[in-house]
């Protein structure tokens, strides 16, 4: 676990997107370093791949008092705040995966997503897309979600800024598109008119072992709402079956309940058809 810091507080004046930012004006002179590759841009996104977790990193800790609970499994996650990033004082040094950090690396630091896994984080403000891996622990700030490398920083254009309003949600191997935050309402497709709403149980609080679609899993109910809320209006035929609610320390959005796997798939597909988002099949 790195040392709990406030890298990359922005300087009074932010230098445009892709302007790489000169020395100075960093947080404790947390720089991007003297001489940083010339092919920022080009180096390539995480690519996510099956990896066994490892058991320390993903044990529950405490810092500055706060009690943290990562997650033991990986699943679908979205969650929407401020992300910061970390450079040249922490280059090099072991990371809390083991592995030494490299701030020309895509990698980033999460308080609860598992390690190693990987998360693909939006930049709310121009639109642009990274994909990380998470291999560190932080930040421990309650303004702020993650803590990317510098490189990705930089890809997102916020690198100059130190900081940005951004989208993290969580990719599984093999499926780049896992719980991928809902284009925006200018966006979002428009539902076909002969579309027929899908069936679901009158009842919204199912009896345990009914089967469900898993939309995401949040660290705070305001981001699940917020998400229900989005998929509600984009998907009108799904507005009723949407729930959330709280599982230890995650709120979770499900969709259901439905009388089997395989109608609960039929679901799925039409779901990921209509937005950038694959559910997950659970039963609970």
């Amino acid at each position: 676990m790195r040392e709990p810091a406030e890298p990359g507080a922005a300087p009074e004046a932010s230098a445009p997107p892709q302007e790489r930012p000169r020395g100075g004006g960093y947080y404790k002179d947390d720089g991007p370093g003297a001489n940083p590759p010339a092919n920022l841009a080009e180096i390539p996104d995480a690519v996510p791949k099956a990896e066994p977790l490892q058991r320390g990193p993903n044990r529950p800790y405490v810092v500055f008092g706060k009690s943290y609970e990562p997650m033991a499994s990986l699943q679908p996650f979205h969650q929407r705040g401020a992300a910061s990033w970390y450079g040249r004082r922490f280059h090099g040094q072991k990371t809390s995966s083991g592995e030494p950090y490299d701030m020309y690396g895509m990698t980033a630091a999460h308080p609860i997503l598992p390690i190693p896994s990987y998360a693909r984080v939006t930049n709310l403000a121009n639109g642009r897309s990274v994909i990380v891996r998470i291999n560190d622990r932080g930040p421990f700030h309650s303004d702020r979600i993650i803590d990317l490398s510098y490189t990705a920083a930089y890809k997102l254009g916020y690198a100059a800024a130190g900081s940005a309003q951004v989208e993290v949600d969580s990719i599984l191997p093999g499926e780049t598109q896992v719980a991928a935050a809902p284009p925006s309402p200018a966006e979002a497709p428009t539902p076909p008119t002969e579309a027929k709403p899908v069936p679901v149980a009158a009842h919204p609080t199912p009896e345990a072992g009914s089967v469900y679609l898993q939309l995401g899993a949040f660290s705070s109910r305001e981001n699940a709402e917020d998400l229900r809320s989005r998929i509600a209006r984009q998907l009108s035929w799904l507005a009723d079956a949407i729930q959330v609610f709280a599982a230890g320390n995650l709120w979770r959005l499900h969709v259901g309940p439905y009388a089997s796997s395989d109608a609960a798939r039929s679901v799925a597909a039409r779901i990921e058809s209509e937005l950038n988002l694959k559910p997950l099949v659970v039963v609970r």
